[in-house]
């Protein structure tokens, strides 16, 4: 971004939300998949730039965000996609996955973006429309822009990268892994949490996968009306 932008009080980058000195968007493109992946977004969750739901459709091709208010209610028209066989809706309390899931071009998946408290009222209203999934999560969450409640708790990201795991679309999930880590190190970047972010990094891909956006965020210095960014 130019740095006249900046000095104009441009503080954020339109697309992926953080201030200019951390834009990851030269970095960030479309990742193919076959699954058809639906976000039913808690509308506290929309201008958060954390939210690995608004991250979502920005690097996964055919993903789409809908914004979930409880007053509202949710149109199910709006969301089911009538060429899929089955949707999935991802909950800690579902029933573990099929032996024999339908072909993934022929999924849908529902994530619902929004804290455990809120997920739990969004349940309620979607959780007929199809099947309840848990998944086989393990290990400790890298979303690291946010303290996770317990050390079986994942972000929304998380969630969808465990699920293409289970499905073997390995290549999909390492690159979209890829994107996701990114995101978070640059957030930790942006809010000045330099030594964790540092040590983020050497636990992650990103530092081999994007050598030259990494040189570029060590000379970046541009400076806006309440001084560096």
């Amino acid at each position: 971004m130019a740095r006249s932008v900046v000095l104009q009080g441009t503080h954020r980058c339109a697309r992926c939300e953080l201030p200019p000195r951390w834009c990851i968007c030269a970095a960030q493109h479309l990742v193919p998949c076959p699954l058809r992946v639906d976000i039913l977004q808690h509308a506290l969750e929309a201008h958060r730039p954390s939210s690995t739901g608004n991250l979502i459709p920005r690097v996964m091709a055919d993903a789409r965000v809908h914004s979930y208010r409880r007053e509202r209610g949710v149109d199910r028209a709006e969301i089911i996609r009538p060429d899929c066989d089955e949707l999935w809706i991802l909950h800690p309390n579902g029933e573990a996955p099929p032996d024999a899931p339908p072909p993934p071009e022929r999924l849908q998946i529902l994530l619902l973006d929004a804290n455990w408290a809120q997920a739990g009222g969004m349940l309620t209203q979607v959780q007929s429309w199809g099947r309840r999934v848990r998944l086989p999560m393990a290990g400790t969450s890298r979303y690291a822009l946010r303290a996770q409640n317990g050390a079986d708790r994942f972000s929304t990201f998380e969630a969808l990268l465990f699920l293409l795991s289970a499905l073997g679309l390995h290549t999909t999930a390492d690159a979209l892994r890829l994107q996701f880590e990114l995101h978070v190190y640059a957030g930790l970047c942006s809010r000045g949490r330099k030594p964790e972010a540092a040590d983020y990094l050497e636990a992650s891909p990103v530092k081999i996968a994007f050598p030259e956006l990494l040189a570029e965020f060590a000379r970046r210095r541009p400076v806006d009306n309440d001084g560096p960014v």
